[in-house]
């Protein structure tokens, strides 16, 4: 059987708890994604499943970046999860791909993640566009993707998560 990504179902939340603490190796993680669950914060909850077993998951939530004119709505790429024994076999990069193209025909603008320097850049992220964005985050891991080309150009400001990330 081949993997197939979809969309999170009530059924599946226990199954990504599992995922997140496995890979984590801590509840951190699996505690956050249930607060911006019942925040109502999530944008899109994709779970990657093989054999009926779901093997991965990833989530993105609403966050802002707060200029000194306006709110700009940005998304955030977190946590993003796979079990230890799936790792290294292209299911977190299939994840990834699959998550940025549906914000894409859902009218996304901006993608933030805090992550690998060397991972997340395959996709598009970069720290460059973050330069002008203040975050709480070491600038070499705080990086964005502009699902729409030109979506960060003059943006200058804070970066807020959602207080589900407990920032």
């Amino acid at each position: 059987m081949s993997l197939q990504i979809r969309e999170e179902q009530p059924a599946d939340v226990p199954w990504i708890r599992q995922v997140n603490e496995a890979a984590f190796g801590r509840a951190g993680e699996a505690d956050l994604i249930d607060r911006l669950r019942d925040g109502g914060d999530i944008v899109l909850s994709l779970v990657a499943e093989l054999e009926g077993q779901v093997i991965g998951h990833i989530l993105f939530s609403r966050m802002s970046i707060e200029t000194a004119a306006e709110s700009v709505a940005a998304i955030s790429l977190a946590p993003m999860a796979v079990l230890p024994e799936h790792q290294r076999q292209r299911v977190g990069s299939e994840l990834v791909r699959c998550g940025l193209a549906r914000l894409r025909d859902s009218a996304g603008r901006i993608v933030i993640v805090l992550g690998h320097k060397e991972y997340y850049p395959r996709f598009g992220f970069s720290a460059e566009k973050t330069a002008d964005l203040h975050s709480p985050f070491p600038p070499e891991a705080f990086m964005a993707l502009e699902l729409v080309e030109g979506a960060l150009a003059g943006v200058r400001g804070s970066v807020r998560y959602s207080s589900a990330f407990q920032l």
